[in-house]
């Protein structure tokens, strides 16, 4: 079964989640001393975070954003906080979803259950590579890389690419992304899309690639490998 680790400085809510969690099997990990939370993280290796946002000493947007420097594991940011801007802010630095609070855990264990099964279960990929001339998806180390220079993804940036990869030279619409990244009971719109995709387009640049993701406004997004070969782009 599944190992979570909850981040949460609520002792009452931390152990309500806890308890419902673990009736449903699920292994629970607490962190205990929120000074050196990255460090119970690593040690623990769990298979999903589920990270507050106000905590002592550092911010639940602080520790996302560090994890996810060195780590595709899943994170659900929980928060009092219900406006847009911080769910895209969480998504943006590597949230896979948002749960605001008061909780509701019938809907936060669909949540879940959600992010469990797109990263592990069966929606999840198998382990594999994927290149397209020195263009690599190397899903073991969840890396991507191009000629000298790689960096680290995300699970999303992770199947984002591969949906992109595999349909290169095709239209994506935004439903099709939706579907693959997503699904009815995450907190997903618009928005959360554009960050998705700004982050994805910030990672190629970062490896020397510009302008291979190609907006096709009202429609979707086209992955166009032929801007690394110095043909003429759109």
């Amino acid at each position: 079964m599944y190992k979570i680790m909850l981040v949460e400085d609520d002792i009452m809510l931390c152990s309500m989640i806890k308890e419902h969690l673990e009736k449903y099997g699920y292994t629970i990990y607490v962190v205990k001393n929120f000074n050196i939370v990255e460090n119970e993280i690593y040690e623990a290796k769990p298979d999903l975070l589920i990270l507050d946002i106000n905590l002592p000493y550092y911010d639940g947007f602080y520790i996302c954003k560090a994890v996810r420097k060195n780590s595709s594991i899943p994170i659900i940011i929980t928060s009092a906080r219900s406006e847009t801007m911080d769910q895209v802010l969480a998504i943006e630095l590597g949230a896979d979803d948002y749960v605001t609070k008061p909780i509701n855990l019938d809907i936060f264990m669909v949540k879940v259950k959600s992010v469990l099964r797109r990263t592990y279960g069966e929606y999840a990929s198998a382990n594999s590579n994927n290149s397209i001339g020195y263009l690599n998806l190397d899903e073991g180390n969840f890396q991507l890389s191009y000629k000298e220079k790689v960096v680290v993804l995300s699970k999303n940036e992770y199947k984002l690419i591969k949906l992109l990869m595999e349909n290169k030279d095709r239209i994506i619409t935004r439903e099709e992304i939706f579907d693959t990244l997503w699904d009815s009971e995450s907190f997903v719109d618009e928005n959360t899309l554009t960050v998705n995709i700004t982050r994805l387009r910030n990672k190629f640049s970062e490896i020397g690639i510009e302008n291979i993701i190609k907006t096709k406004r009202g429609i979707g997004y086209i992955f166009d490998y032929s801007v690394t070969k110095g043909e003429k782009n759109e």
